[in-house]
């Protein structure tokens, strides 16, 4: 990323340019562009028109947005400058698109309609919380692969490293979120939420759950130049306090004066306790588990099935910018807003894809494992529980469930369950719950299947 140009404020804009000199210039230069770009400075003054003055023409461009812009005044960066935002027709229309889109719940269950609606609810959770742990862990620097991640959280393996060790807690995170998405947001929740995100694994001297203590942390460029330093720690708790209030106030459809889209409110949540920095590390886990919570509570439950860490991970150059261009113009959230709504937007699609995808996959393998060298060494009991573990991968069986299912004797259920466990095509482990054996769908079916040498 290279060098932002921080712009100059709209106050010291007027007192250097006349009204004269940038007024006729708002026909040209409005809240966006003619593209529905909502440019910063650092952007924007290489695109004026050729023999206007790039001041002038930012100073346009401030006033238009100052018209629509709304305050916040609750959250205050410093010098108890309010946070803003604006809602353009572009950024409407992202969010109008996530609602359209997310009008999800009845399309999760038409598209993947070959799943039972508990095992598509639970399947597709424990991979969102999956995903969404391992791709929010990398990117805050873990290196564990994929592969060994899901193998560890589908096993229930102990972590063996501090890599594995971040995506575990991040798995419980995750969970945690789903479990509290009722409740409303207190300090107290917000360092459960870090507690449960560091354990184990933290980068420094910082305690899990613990504020810092201290102002030791800044954040520099490529060109050893401070970007950004939090706000002062002993005024943590006051902002905090704020955030919650904000959190849990009424923005909705009852209260038209101070209506914020729940999405855009789920977003500056986010943004929020980033810019607080409240802890020494792992804030950025905690903010993203905050959105998570707050698209939840407002009923977007259809979240509870996407990751958005993947696609911020992609474009990690892009979301830093965001976070800094509202830093450096007037502390104008609505930078965040594009960059965290078209985010989501790609985040749903692959969910649309990713659901098609496995509908697809399920009847080829529906159609192949009938026909496939193995099915004549198998029992017909043997392939349906093999279909109702492609189905659900991370499926726990047990002996007593399997013979109530497919109407067979338990003891028959349990030699059809041990005989794919002899051949690698499902896990044995113990029930933590039941003190009991179950055997669990492995994620990678088809994959084991290709290589199960036949008898």
């Amino acid at each position: 990323m290279g060098r932002i140009r921080t712009p100059r404020t709209f106050e010291q804009l007027s007192a250097a340019i006349s009204f004269e000199q940038w007024s006729p210039l708002l026909s040209r230069y409005g809240v966006i562009d003619e593209q529905g770009r909502y440019l910063h400075w650092n952007d924007f003054q290489w695109r004026v028109q050729p023999g206007d003055d790039a001041q002038a023409a930012w100073l346009a461009t401030k006033w238009a947005r100052g018209m629509i812009c709304q305050d916040i005044p609750i959250l205050v960066a410093e010098g108890d400058r309010p946070f803003r935002f604006c809602m353009p027709n572009s950024l409407l229309a992202n969010l109008h698109h996530i609602d359209r889109m997310t009008g999800l719940g009845d399309k999760v269950g038409d598209t993947a309609a070959s799943f039972r609606t508990d095992e598509k609810h639970s399947y597709l959770v424990k991979s969102l919380i999956q995903e969404e742990a391992i791709t929010s862990s990398q990117l805050e620097g873990a290196s564990t692969t994929r592969a060994v991640a899901k193998d560890m959280l589908e096993k229930g393996l102990a972590p063996k490293d501090k890599s594995q060790r971040m995506i575990f807690n991040n798995y419980q995170l995750m969970k945690k979120v789903v479990e509290q998405k009722s409740e409303p947001l207190s300090i107290h929740f917000i360092r459960e939420l870090h507690q449960i995100a560091t354990d184990q694994a933290i980068e420094n001297q910082a305690v899990p759950g613990e504020f810092r203590t201290d102002n030791q942390i800044f954040i520099a460029d490529a060109y050893q130049e401070t970007i950004f330093q939090p706000p002062d720690w002993e005024t943590i708790p006051d902002r905090l306090a704020a955030l919650c209030t904000f959190a849990n106030g009424d923005y909705g459809i009852n209260n038209a004066r101070s209506f914020i889209h729940p999405v855009a409110k789920a977003i500056i949540l986010h943004f929020m306790l980033a810019y607080i920095h409240p802890f020494g590390d792992g804030n950025g886990r905690t903010a993203r588990a905050l959105f998570y919570w707050s698209v939840l509570r407002a009923g977007y439950g259809v979240f509870e099935y996407i990751s958005i860490s993947k696609f911020i991970q992609s474009k990690r150059g892009d979301y830093d910018k965001a976070f800094i261009y509202t830093e450096t113009d007037d502390f104008d959230l609505t930078y965040f807003l594009y960059n965290q709504t078209e985010t989501i937007i790609k985040a749903i699609q692959a969910l649309h894809d990713y659901l098609e995808r496995k509908q697809r996959e399920f009847y080829e393998f529906m159609g192949w494992i009938d026909r496939s060298p193995i099915a004549k060494t198998l029992k017909r009991g043997h392939l349906e529980i093999l279909k109702a573990a492609f189905k659900q991968p991370g499926r726990e069986f047990t002996a007593k469930q399997t013979a109530t299912e497919f109407g067979i004797s338990e003891n028959t259920a349990r030699s059809y369950l041990n005989r794919l466990v002899a051949q690698d095509l499902l896990i044995e482990a113990r029930s933590k719950v039941e003190k009991s054996t179950v055997y669990i769908a492995p994620a990678n079916l088809p994959t084991r299947l290709q290589l199960t040498e036949l008898p």
